[in-house]
């Protein structure tokens, strides 16, 4: 909508309000929102406790952190100017890389006025006597707005185990996901990584080039592809850039919102030797398109075996002790966690300087004055890293206070899991809007389209609200109910639900095991999606 339009807009309203809506986080999804909302005349705030935006690419800027999905596509695509004008360095983004990315967008677009950083929101109650949310921050400040809109990320709510003794520890603490801004020095120190997923992953291999000693503690293993990353060529950037709607198309009709290549084959339709063949090619490839080799990596046992046999293969020509490759070696399905992409983690094992540590017996016992006890062995440390991961999916939204209909709390709402309608709404949360979340593809996709598709469903939403004098609008719970079932009939068709993984939970204690992201295709998500508001939003009560 132009200017023009917007400054005719005047908001429906039945009591005072401050903004039509307020938007929690700043990262890709908050500031896409952000300008959705702005775009359709609507007034807005957003809040995030960082001093400047960038969500999990704010926090996260520990050694190595870089994203899984190339660059070219963890992007936005709502301006062919910003694509064209932008020009990526490497096939996967580092950290510095994409937080630049993000801040050139906030200013080129100049959203940054509307959002208030170093402020946390702590408590939001559904005003339903006049159809709006009262939100208030950790500053003491309270905002009235139509609707509540969570672009909180699912991966923004870190976990850190409680040991005893982890007051006793006198050297250097750190955690991946609350990195310093300031450069952190290994030099000649003693470093013990605790966790084994993707941050220590990215990150050990690095800091074991600078550090003594690096001790990798890990509690279960990960299975590693190589990413292949390297540097954007001229000729690689303008070949995408050439026809980048086209591109982005294709990426869009793909179950991941994620172009790559794949085949329509089983691992069974091809004769050992090409099977091998075929395999390596997807190693040569790397990182998660390594998956796109054969159609039922993910739904087939048999045909997983085989390939979690080949990766045994290809990483046992890397790590030269076999002790040490047993370990490295998940006892699970392959590709039942999200797959790793890594650079040298293998080959740093090699090194005389990293030990790996299983702790999956009696785990890390407590911390001391001087390091750690871990399996009834003493560690001398000068530093402490925390890979631990987050409470993944569900995390940011619960630990805000939320209280919608009838004093009814997001607590208590999710207490057996996350129920949404389409990972947009929650039934007995009335004008609240979850992006990019639980019941969604979320993180199953690339990022950065489902930030842009959900932005752009709930603009087109609250403009159709205002066309017809609408001022509330909440999913009823047979909806809700009816995707909740099939977010649950799709996960049931894949073998990612057999295995511990944050995907469902289990890395948090006490947290419902239910695999919150929807697994069932992007595709099929946009059909309903579109299918719902073609039809006057068809499975929500409009008031």
């Amino acid at each position: 909508m132009n200017s023009t339009a917007a400054d005719r807009y005047t908001p429906l309203t039945k009591t005072a309000i401050d903004v039509d809506a307020v938007v929690v986080g700043a990262g890709f999804t908050g500031i896409y929102m952000l300008y959705r909302l702005r775009q359709g005349g609507f007034t807005a705030r957003c809040f995030d406790s960082a001093s400047g935006v960038g969500g999990t690419w704010y926090w996260n800027r520990y050694p190595g952190a870089r994203c899984d999905i190339e660059s070219m596509q963890y992007s936005y695509q709502f301006s062919e100017e910003l694509q064209q004008e932008w020009r990526w360095k490497e096939r996967y983004a580092s950290q510095p890389e994409i937080l630049a990315y993000i801040e050139h967008v906030a200013e080129r677009y100049d959203l940054n006025r509307d959002i208030t950083f170093n402020t946390r929101v702590g408590k939001a109650t559904f005003d339903e006597d006049n159809d709006l949310w009262v939100i208030e921050t950790d500053e003491s400040e309270v905002i009235r707005a139509r609707y509540f809109i969570m672009s909180v990320g699912c991966l923004s709510a870190p976990i850190r185990p409680k040991f005893d003794g982890e007051n006793d520890f006198r050297g250097e603490i750190y955690q991946t996901s609350l990195w310093p801004k300031e450069p952190v020095d290994f030099t000649g120190k003693r470093v013990g990584i605790i966790g084994s997923g993707s941050s220590a992953i990215q990150s050990a291999p690095l800091i074991s080039q600078e550090a003594a000693h690096v001790y990798l503690y890990q509690r279960t293993p990960n299975f590693v592809v190589p990413s292949q990353n390297r540097p954007l060529s001229d000729e690689d950037v303008d070949l995408i850039k050439s026809d980048y709607k086209g591109f982005r198309r294709q990426a869009y009709a793909e179950n991941s919102a994620f172009n790559f290549l794949r085949y329509d084959q089983s691992v069974f339709d091809l004769p050992p030797e090409e099977r091998r063949e075929r395999l390596d090619q997807q190693w040569e490839i790397g990182g998660l398109p390594f998956l796109g080799g054969f159609n039922d990596i993910l739904t087939n046992e048999d045909a997983n075996k085989e390939v979690a046999g080949y990766w045994r293969d290809r990483v046992s020509e890397i790590v030269k002790d076999d002790e040490v490759l047993d370990r490295l070696t998940p006892d699970e399905i392959f590709g039942c966690k999200r797959l790793c992409a890594g650079t040298n983690y293998y080959e740093m094992f090699n090194r005389d300087n990293v030990t790996l540590v299983d702790i999956s017996n009696k785990g890390i016992e407590m911390l001391t004055e001087s390091g750690l006890r871990a399996e009834g062995k003493d560690y001398n440390l000068d530093m402490i890293i925390y890979a631990t991961g987050f409470d993944a999916m569900t995390g940011s939204v619960t630990r805000i206070e939320i209280t919608g209909a009838n004093g009814q709390t997001i607590q208590e709402k999710w207490a057996d899991g996350p129920h949404t309608y389409m990972g947009l709404s929650i039934a007995g949360f009335p004008n609240m809007f979850n992006m990019v979340s639980a019941g969604s593809p979320s993180v199953l996709a690339t990022m950065v389209t489902c930030a842009e598709q959900h932005g752009d469903w709930i603009g087109d939403c609250l403009e159709y609200m205002r066309a017809n004098s609408y001022t509330r609008i909440d999913a009823t719970p047979q909806a809700e109910a009816d995707w909740d079932a099939e977010v649950n009939r799709a996960a049931d068709a894949s073998l990612r639900v057999k295995c511990d993984s944050w995907y469902v939970g289990s890395n948090v204690e006490g947290k419902a095991r239910v695999f919150a992201p929807y697994i069932g295709g992007w595709p099929p998500y946009i059909t309903k999606c579109m299918a719902i508001a073609q039809n006057g939003y068809e499975g929500f009560d409009l008031g």
